[in-house]
């Protein structure tokens, strides 16, 4: 059975144009990547649980945020790796600089039996549709051309 992930997407309007929140992940593997890098908030969440309170758990959790609806449904999507991903989109409104993030424990370097602590993300911005088009994760690109039809 395929993983399963819930996310939001915080958008807002500047100067009439739709932006919205993506979070950079944090960790090494991330570290040197920008394009095709970005993603919306999101985790995984076990069955039984209502994918929209996880998605709003999971925002919390990696932004510092609380999200608030009415949130609007997006259409499930499969990523890359498989997992499938529902979301749903807010209206809001945050400066990037000051979301604080969850952290995690690995071993870094690789092999070096040392723990190293990383936050899950490591920034955050705002982007317009077609800047977003870039910076997200391939696979996720169908949430925001979702967003963009629906606003």
């Amino acid at each position: 059975m395929a993983k399963r992930s819930a996310g939001l997407i915080m958008y807002r309007f500047r100067e009439g144009k739709a932006e919205v929140l993506l979070v950079h992940p944090g960790g090494p593997f991330w570290a040197k990547k920008d394009a095709g890098a970005w993603c919306i908030p999101k985790g995984e969440y076990p069955e039984g649980e209502d994918p929209l309170e996880a998605a709003r758990r999971e925002f919390l959790e990696e932004t510092g945020l609380e999200a608030t609806g009415p949130f609007l449904e997006l259409a499930e999507i499969r990523q890359a790796g498989g997992k499938l991903v529902q979301a749903w989109a807010f209206t809001g409104d945050c400066d990037p600089e000051l979301i604080v993030s969850n952290t995690f424990t690995m071993e870094w370097p690789p092999r070096s039996g040392k723990e190293a602590t990383f936050p899950e993300v490591d920034r955050a911005a705002w982007f317009d549709f077609a800047a977003a088009r870039e910076k997200i994760l391939p696979s996720q690109l169908p949430l925001i051309d979702q967003l963009a039809t629906l606003i």
